[in-house]
């Protein structure tokens, strides 16, 4: 028998489960990794996780920059 007859062992992407990321709104698919913890998952990496971590409870991922000049200005007092 050749092994063109026998299933894949391998699950396709469009097979598995998926989610969005909370900070980048990007489609991520299930690993193998997140089995136990899949319901809680809620970024598509450590990047994600990390950028989420930094930003205020609310605040959308990409906001404009705050109106009253709090970051960073162009206008340095020079």
């Amino acid at each position: 028998m050749s092994d063109l007859a026998l299933p894949s062992r391998r699950c396709r992407n469009a097979d598995l489960p998926v989610k969005t990321c909370a900070v980048c709104a990007r489609p991520f698919h299930w690993r193998r990794k997140w089995a136990r913890d899949w319901a809680a998952v809620r970024f598509c990496s450590e990047r994600c996780r990390r950028t989420a971590q930094g930003r205020p409870k609310g605040q959308p991922p990409c906001a404009p920059p705050d109106p009253l000049g709090a970051g960073p200005s162009s206008s340095s007092g020079r």
